[in-house]
């Protein structure tokens, strides 16, 4: 969350609406929420106690269950709030139209919990899947799918460090077609495709590089 800090600062801590902002995740681990691997503990510590947001507009993921059962639960609750009209629906697909969906991404260029050359990248029907096997830990985990996450108004994908600079490279040069990193395929079909970058992780694109 270090990205969203500056929210819990004045003036925007003051100026932002928060009454209106449901927050989801695009991806969590199915671990207990005050684990030191959750992705909510991380929001929460980061931004969520700090700054005036309605906690009944904080959509965490049951953690009592298996990783299924978490998936299946979450996008009931996504399905709800698109039936009651709280979250937007696609114009071109059924999906929920988030109005900013922000991602990371690893050296692999795996984005949310899309990893390279696994199923879950191929999942069409589904607004929320689940993996048991993840490379790296913890295993079990739940993530929004590809066609979701290409449904938002605006995708902001934040990266940092050269580690991941050959993914980077590979996410957003003209490289052969057929490559499958799942970072190349965040193509928002009616949205925004925002990257931001440090000069570390942009250190191998063709474009010019950027400022300091």
């Amino acid at each position: 969350m270090t990205e969203a800090r500056k929210l819990c600062e004045a003036p925007y801590n003051r100026t932002v609406d928060w009454a209106k902002w449901h927050i989801f995740w695009v991806d969590e681990r199915v671990v207990a929420k005050n684990h030191t691997d959750s992705n909510y503990k991380l929001a929460k510590d980061g931004l969520l106690s700090k700054v005036p947001v309605v906690p009944g507009h904080v959509y965490s993921i049951n953690d009592n269950v298996s990783a299924e059962e978490a998936a299946s639960e979450y996008e009931f609750v996504l399905r709800q709030l698109v039936r009651s009209r709280t979250v937007s629906v696609s114009e071109s697909s059924d999906c929920p139209k988030f109005d900013l969906i922000l991602l990371g991404m690893g050296p692999d260029g795996h984005v949310a919990s899309l990893f390279p050359h696994h199923a879950a990248l191929s999942e069409k029907d589904e607004w929320v899947t689940f993996i048991t096997d993840s490379p790296k830990p913890p295993p079990e985990r739940i993530t929004f799918t590809l066609p979701v996450i290409n449904s938002a108004s605006n995708v902001a994908v934040v990266v940092t460090g050269s580690s991941k600079a050959e993914a980077i490279h590979l996410a957003i040069d003209d490289v052969a077609s057929d490559c499958a990193l799942p970072a190349r395929m965040v193509r928002p079909a009616n949205g925004k495709l925002v990257w931001f970058l440090d000069r570390s992780a942009a250190s191998k694109l063709a474009v010019s590089q950027p400022d300091e």
